[in-house]
């Protein structure tokens, strides 16, 4: 999500992630570690308020290397991330392909595209691809624009059949992930196509 530091977005963000930034060390790592087990198991909504939550603590414990100096130990479920040794928690996004899966800790690459299992990168690849060229769509170039009878209708349509592609994503493809992950995350919307995550119906 792109925001200004100083927007009131992350303003807001800043002032909800005062409560993880007054627990101490060892309160956040035993707070992080009991969400985890909440979370394993299940494919995850990036909007969820929990997940949200654990968002902001993992972003001070990252600060901290809380996962570093191991107060707690994550559930068995959950391994090591590579990119900073922090339980792996993998975000899909429509850039799934040149990104891979974004490590919900650190934000840097958590499962790179081509170490993803052979079945789930098919699936994904597929998928990116059509998502691809509805998200262009947005944007287009004026000699692109004008080349349709109406953007505007066009814009739309797009927008419904990212609706359509975010939430088949998450129903058939992302569940498929639990095999080879402790949880999945997906983004839930797309800023560039105007869809929030209440126009997905799951």
């Amino acid at each position: 999500m792109a925001n200004t530091p100083d927007s009131p977005f992350e303003q807001l963000w800043a002032e909800y992630s005062l409560v993880f930034q007054d627990f101490d060390d060892l309160t956040l790592a035993r707070w992080m570690a009991q969400t985890l087990g909440q979370l394993q198991g299940r494919v995850w909504r990036l909007s969820h308020p929990l997940l949200g939550a654990y968002r902001l603590a993992s972003q001070i414990g990252y600060d901290r290397q809380i996962w570093l100096k191991r107060l707690a130990s994550s559930p068995a479920a959950y391994p090591e991330s590579p990119c900073c040794r922090a339980p792996l928690l993998p975000l899909f996004t429509r850039d799934v392909i040149e990104s891979g899966l974004v490590c919900q800790h650190c934000s840097g690459t958590a499962v790179p595209a081509d170490e993803l299992p052979e079945d789930l990168r098919r699936s994904l690849k597929d998928w990116a691809e059509e998502y691809a060229t509805v998200h262009a769509v947005a944007h287009w170039d004026d000699r692109q624009r004008k080349s349709v009878r109406d953007y505007d209708r066009a814009f739309e349509d797009a927008a419904s059949e990212a609706e359509r592609l975010l939430g088949l994503a998450a129903r058939e493809i992302l569940p498929q992930a639990l095999d080879h992950f402790p949880m999945i995350v997906w983004e839930d919307q797309d800023e560039c196509l105007e869809v929030r995550p209440e126009d997905i119906t799951l």
